[in-house]
């Protein structure tokens, strides 16, 4: 085995990924791994998609969003399409998450708003239960 090829095995394990994942992506034409046989053989190229297919995930971007990223992607060149695609996508992304926290704190706030008014008035029901 070359340096330069890896078995799905050793890609699962470098990227912490399962065989399903790897045949997902491939599915979807993500990645395009060699094949001998019945062997699925992943390059350098197949390594770098990988990884800016899981780091585009972990960021909340679709797969078609992954996808259209990765065509832009022109060896040799400076890619600035690709970086100014991925800018737009990522502000968007971005302007998403911070609405959705903003969300999350009023209602972590609502939350312990109602549990704090729950906790009082089982105290105070506690108090008035006559004894014995």
């Amino acid at each position: 085995m070359s340096d330069d090829l890896m078995t799905i095995r050793q890609m699962c394990d470098a990227f912490e990924v399962t065989p399903r994942t790897l045949r997902f992506y491939e599915a979807r034409e993500l990645i395009f791994p060699h094949r001998r046989g019945q062997h699925r053989l992943y390059d350098r190229r197949d390594r770098a998609r990988l990884k800016l297919i899981l780091r585009g995930k972990r960021f909340g971007f679709s797969l078609e969003q992954i996808r259209q990223l990765l065509e832009l992607y022109q060896p040799g060149s400076a890619n600035g399409s690709q970086i100014a695609a991925t800018i737009a996508i990522a502000r968007e992304r971005l302007d998403d998450m911070e609405r959705q926290q903003a969300e999350l704190q009023i209602a972590i706030a609502d939350l312990k708003n109602q549990l704090s008014d729950a906790e009082k008035r089982l105290a105070a029901a506690s108090l008035e239960q006559p004894t014995g």
